[in-house]
């Protein structure tokens, strides 16, 4: 299948087009872009630096990806975007590079999809099939697992992962990491329970959902210190597929701070972070 190039575009000499692409108006396409087979770029896209675009993928009006990255550290390196194939980037999504003292790049997976405002921040790994909904903002260096999904205007402070599979809900700032399969809700994110409706919607059965839940139940147990529940946790569940996911997650962290759910005798105003923060 031929390209299909818009007159207005600008496509520098050096960009690497696959079969098939699709450039719309006034585009602007940098020597060091790679778009794979069919991809589609809309009007106003702006794909500058070291970035890939997977086949299949469609950017829609206004989206840009491959520009340096917001950080002071940032001199002028070789850094580099890539973005999965079949993703979908809504109007006015950014896509920033990474930097020389982070991953050098900025990975986004397959089948993502990434609503209107979008702000993927510098060095930030993000897993296949992700959904980040209106205006969502993830500072530099944050990590989403598979099949994470992230409602309108919610922020993600700079270094936090959020494992597979869990769900932050609208409005939520997130400064702690999310174990798997969680869901979390509130103003000032807190774990509320798990991500229960994405679980069933991706196939999870009655008896994985049920490991999980009590899973769940002993790591965040509200007596106890917490090392002593993951050592409980290692010890009566810790040769379950789902729940070693958990486990590899909290060891990777190497003791990064794990979001964790209100008590019931906490209070907002009580969280430490808050106070910190003169809130």
């Amino acid at each position: 299948m031929l390209l299909s190039i818009h007159p207005t575009a600008i496509v520098a000499p050096g960009a690497r087009l696959g079969e098939g692409v699709e450039i719309g108006p006034y585009a602007v396409i940098g020597e060091t872009v790679t778009l794979g087979d069919h991809v589609s770029v809309g009007p106003n896209v702006v794909l500058t630096g070291r970035t890939t675009i997977g086949a299949g993928s469609r950017l829609h009006p206004g989206v840009v990806v491959g520009e340096p990255p917001q950080d002071f550290s940032y001199r002028g390196e070789d850094v580099s975007v890539e973005i999965g194939e079949r993703c979908i980037l809504r109007e006015h999504v950014t896509v920033h590079a990474g930097t020389a003292r982070g991953h050098a790049r900025t990975v986004v997976g397959n089948d993502c999809f990434f609503m209107v405002g979008v702000h993927v921040g510098h060095d930030c790994i993000v897993g296949n099939s992700v959904t980040l909904s209106n205006n969502v903002l993830l500072a530099g260096h944050t990590s989403l697992g598979d099949y994470v999904l992230i409602g309108g205007g919610a922020a993600i402070v700079q270094r936090v992962r959020i494992g597979a599979y869990a769900f932050i809900s609208g409005l939520s700032g997130v400064t702690k990491d999310v174990v798997p399969f969680a869901y979390v809700i509130g103003h000032r994110g807190r774990l509320d329970s798990l991500n229960l409706v994405g679980l069933k919607r991706r196939g999870f059965d009655r008896t994985q959902i049920r490991t999980l839940l009590d899973a769940y139940a002993i790591l965040f147990a509200e007596e106890g210190l917490f090392r002593d529940r993951l050592d409980r946790l290692r010890a009566e569940m810790g040769e379950e597929a789902l729940v070693k996911e958990i486990l590899a997650f909290i060891d990777a962290g190497r003791n990064r701070p794990l979001l964790q759910p209100l008590g019931k005798h906490d209070h907002i105003a009580d969280d430490p972070d808050l106070l910190e923060a003169g809130v």
